[in-house]
């Protein structure tokens, strides 16, 4: 069983604070990742969404497990109604007028063996996630 993080890391050319913005505004968020009733980045806060494969959809079930304004923001990742927990943590480092973000997901083996649950599912998903969606917002919002 492979118990390796997906790690993911992407550049962007705007401030950690934009970006920030942007992981942390559920508005924001709305634009380019899951339609969020509600988010707030502060330890304990408790955050659903649907999200999933064109063939089937899941609620997500978050917790914000920790919140560094610019710097970090990490929650737990599971789905409702099946076994498993993950935890993803975003790293911000500002380099300049630049932000490169380091995406880790952990613990993507406790999930059941279901072809959406793949890691192969998770590395597709994250990659367009941070290299289309995030990216185009960015560069779109300035």
């Amino acid at each position: 069983m492979d118990t390796t993080p997906f790690v993911i890391e992407r550049s962007y050319a705007v401030p950690a604070s934009a970006v920030w913005s942007a992981i942390t505004d559920k508005e924001k968020m709305k634009k380019w990742y899951f339609q969020l009733d509600e988010f707030k980045a502060e330890p304990g806060f408790v955050f659903t969404f649907i999200g999933g494969s064109p063939e089937q959809q899941y609620k997500h079930i978050c917790e914000v497990l920790e919140a560094i304004p610019n710097k970090k923001l990490k929650h737990s990742w599971r789905y409702d109604g099946y076994e498993g927990n993950s935890f993803v943590t975003w790293e911000l480092f500002g380099e300049g007028n630049n932000t490169r973000v380091r995406l880790t997901h952990e613990g993507l083996e406790s999930f059941p063996p279901l072809k959406d649950f793949a890691r192969e599912s998770f590395a597709k998903g994250w990659t367009f996630i941070l290299g289309t969606n995030l990216k185009n917002y960015l560069e779109n919002a300035a």
